[in-house]
Formats: structure tokens, C-alpha cells, sequence
């Protein structure tokens, strides 16, 4: 075993050992349904519940990051991959971070990378709970809202299927305190001699501390995706994750991370930074009555920092329209929508119409009562 999985003291997949769930009324591969949280025989109607073990933990662990700061990469991918089905025995080449899918020859989901003998699993899962059909019809709420786009796409708009897909995703846990120093202003209004208003601010010098705790900063873990359509589907709520069981999966598309811990962790330090700095300088303001603030030079430092890497549920589609294809996802937790539309060239002409006459009269306002 590799030292990774030593340290990290994490399961890894060896899809030999783990089976398709069989349909004890018709002997079909259930799938994992979003409807009910369980299992689904897409032939003859059959549930049950995804079983849990007694004492078994009900969400991923936090696991110590300092294991896994030595190690170079964390990253297994290769171009392509060989995976093997369980159930008949096909081989399939699929992308390499896919580990995932449904065998082309049988049907089963259980076509997980058979070859690898070290590959990290992840440590929990937030299961699909809004189902393809409601997916379309958040599609359909979420396009009508969209201003600028022309009329007549909103009304032919018609998703292809939908693609459920479990992706990748870096969670940390950090403590942080900072020290900061800087200048913060206040402003007061006076006016000159020919009347005209002016801001005079005065300045005075500030430092202090500031801890904060961040809890489940996430971070995509894959690039085979449009980050901002990713980021316009967050917040999931990861404190709802289970531990990952293939059940979960079972009949969705899931794919392994491209993007190692240690870079992750840099893009989460980066989000914490800004999200530090804007709350240092909220506190600044408030405490100090100031308006506004200068030269701000914030150190921090972090500890008990933890990370769990866990797959979060997406759907996939797109629509056409004049030729061109269009690509939306549909948060699988919580039904937010995130994607592209096409613009109506008239729509922003008159919105841009109204905004020049709107300033002008602002302006106009401001210079007669001045």
C-alpha cells in the first residue's frame, strides 16, 4: 500500500468486492432513487431501503490534513482506463476519472476501475434528492425568469435528457486567527465657497485580531466542467452527507477528482483569505463608525485543519435554440439552477436606454438641489 493511503488512513475501492444490488422480485440492477433515498427497480417497481450497518458512522470523517501536506500529488489519474464489469465480465475504456457508469453490454452499475489497487474513495456523499422530472421543471421556472432572454426560447426550450453525475469536491475544516493593521476614514460632507459639496475624510491608524472558524470550505475537485455554472448551483449543504456506499451511486455517472489535495487546499485558502478580509474590514467599520478603510495588511494563521473529500449531485442538460446548443446544471441537493441563455439584442438596448436615462436624471437631481 502506498504511503497516501497509509497516512490518510482512508478505504479505498476495489470494485471486485462491491455488487450490484439485484431486485429480489425480478432479479433486475436497482438504481439509487432520489424520490424515495433508497433503491429502485427500474423494471418492476421495487424498493427498499439502503441498509446500515449498526454503529456505523452516519457521515464522513474529518481526516488530518498534516498526513497528507508531505505528499506530492494526490492525483491517479491517467488519459484513459480500463474498467472491468462485475456482472458479465466486459471490459470498457472510460475516461480516466470517471469511476462510475453503466456497463454498455448488460446494464449493470457496478463498472468501477479494476486495476487499480489503491484508489481512493471518497469518504461520504451527498445522495441526489430532486429527481430528472423535477430538474426539467425547475429548468422551465428558472429560464422564464431570465429577462434577456428572447421570448420565443424561453417558450421552445426543451432540455435533452438529463445526466446525473456525482463530482468531485474538497471539503476543509480550519481555525483561523489574524492580525491585521491599517487606516480606516471618516468622511464628513462640507461645502466651498461657491456651494458646491465636497467629502473630506480624516484618517486614523487601526490593528487588532480576528479568529474565526471556517467549517466545510469546499472546493471543486474536477476542471472537466464549467466552474462558474458549478458555482452558480452552490451552496449544498454538505452537513447533510452519508457515508459513501456504492448504493448511492448506483446508476449514476460519478467521477474521480482531478485536483489534488494540496492545490485544492491553496484554492481554499484563497476563498478564506477573501472572505477574512471582508469580514475584518465589516468589523473595522462597524466598531470605529468609519466609512471607509485603507492600506490593510492582514497575516493569518491556520490550525486543526481537516478535509474530507466527498461527491456532490448534479444534473446535466442543455437546450437548443437557432442552431446553438446551450448547457445547464441543476443543483441534485437543492434544485438551484445555474447555465447559459441566449440574449435578445433589442432586451438590452432599451435596459441600456433606461440606465443612461436613469443616471442622467440622477445626475441632473444631484446638480439642481446641490
Amino acid at each position: 500500500m502506498s504511503q497516501f493511503d497509509t497516512n490518510l488512513d482512508v478505504k479505498t475501492v476495489d470494485t471486485l468486492e462491491e455488487t450490484d444490488r439485484k431486485c429480489p422480485s425480478c432479479g433486475g440492477v436497482m438504481d439509487y432513487d432520489p424520490k424515495s433515498g433508497g433503491l429502485n427497480c427500474p423494471y418492476c417497481g421495487h424498493t427498499e431501503a439502503i441498509a446500515v450497518s449498526a454503529g456505523e458512522p452516519k457521515a464522513a470523517q474529518e481526516l488530518d490534513f498534516s498526513s497528507a501536506e508531505n505528499l506530492d500529488n494526490c492525483d491517479w489519474g491517467t488519459e484513459k482506463k480500463t474498467v472491468i464489469c462485475e456482472a458479465c465480465g466486459a471490459e470498457s475504456v472510460y475516461d480516466s476519472l470517471e469511476i462510475s457508469a453503466v456497463c454498455p453490454f448488460c446494464g449493470s452499475n457496478q463498472v468501477m476501475e479494476a486495476a487499480g489497487k489503491n484508489i481512493m474513495a471518497p469518504g461520504g456523499v451527498v445522495p441526489f434528492q430532486v429527481t430528472d422530472k423535477q430538474a426539467s421543471d425547475l429548468f422551465k421556472i428558472w429560464i422564464k425568469r431570465k429577462w434577456f432572454c428572447p421570448k420565443l426560447a424561453k417558450e421552445s426550450a426543451k432540455a435533452k435528457h438529463f445526466k446525473g453525475v456525482y463530482l468531485p469536491y474538497w471539503t476543509f475544516d480550519a481555525q483561523t486567527e489574524s492580525v491585521y493593521k491599517g487606516e480606516f476614514g471618516r468622511d464628513k460632507v462640507k461645502k466651498n465657497s461657491r456651494g458646491e459639496s465636497t467629502v473630506e475624510t480624516s484618517w486614523y491608524p487601526v490593528k487588532g485580531k480576528y479568529r474565526e472558524a471556517f467549517d466545510d470550505e469546499l472546493v471543486c475537485a474536477t476542471t472537466n466542467h464549467n466552474q462558474s455554472m458549478l458555482m452558480g448551483i452552490e451552496p449544498y449543504q454538505t452537513a447533510e452527507n452519508k457515508v459513501y456506499k456504492p448504493e448511492y451511486v448506483a446508476g449514476f455517472a460519478a467521477e474521480r477528482y482531478s485536483v489534488g489535495i494540496k492545490e485544492a487546499w491553496e484554492m481554499g485558502q484563497q476563498s478564506i483569505q477573501y472572505k477574512l478580509r471582508g469580514n475584518i474590514e465589516g468589523e473595522i467599520l462597524k466598531k470605529n463608525q468609519a466609512d471607509q478603510i485603507r492600506n490593510l495588511h492582514i497575516t493569518t494563521n491556520f490550525s486543526n485543519l481537516t478535509y474530507k473529500y466527498l461527491l456532490l449531485p448534479v444534473w446535466i442538460s442543455s437546450y437548443k435554440y437557432k442552431e446553438k446548443i446551450y448547457q445547464f446544471m441543476v443543483n441534485g441537493q437543492t434544485g438551484k439552477v445555474s447555465g447559459k441563455t441566449p440574449v435578445s439584442v433589442p432586451k438590452v438596448i432599451i435596459a441600456s436606454a433606461a440606465a443612461i436615462i436613469i443616471l442622467a436624471l440622477i445626475t441632473w437631481m444631484c446638480w439642481r438641489y446641490s
